[in-house]
């Protein structure tokens, strides 16, 4: 399974960052291969708007399975949704705890956003 986390930093000791739209990386982790990638997310961290529905793009075009993320809002879990990809929400430690937690299977994909958009 290939999994996208949130990520404040740029290795699987940086904290998972409660941001998915406007997070500065993503780290990808294959369980399979544990090949870890990481994704720089610097064009949406100041766009305007639609950063989490970008975010979201850049993640499925990686061929993920599931994403991990602090906080995820309405457009950005349709965009996730739609392309097939699970959401786990979970902001507590680092990217590596989140990558042990997706592999224990003790965890729940969410079946909506857990926040409100912005632009409501």
């Amino acid at each position: 399974m290939r999994i996208a986390v949130s990520a404040q930093g740029k290795d699987l000791q940086s904290l998972v960052d409660p941001r998915f739209g406007r997070t500065a990386y993503f780290i990808i982790y294959d369980t399979d291969t544990e090949a870890v990638e990481v994704i720089s997310n610097s064009e949406n961290v100041e766009a305007a708007q639609g950063a989490g529905v970008q975010a979201a793009q850049l993640v499925a075009r990686q061929k993920i399975q599931l994403v991990v993320s602090g906080n995820m809002g309405p457009k950005a879990f349709q965009a996730l949704q739609a392309a097939g990809i699970k959401i786990v929400t979970w902001d507590k430690g680092t990217v590596r705890e989140a990558v042990d937690l997706i592999q224990s299977g003790q965890y729940q994909a969410l079946d909506e956003a857990n926040v409100r958009g912005h632009w409501r």
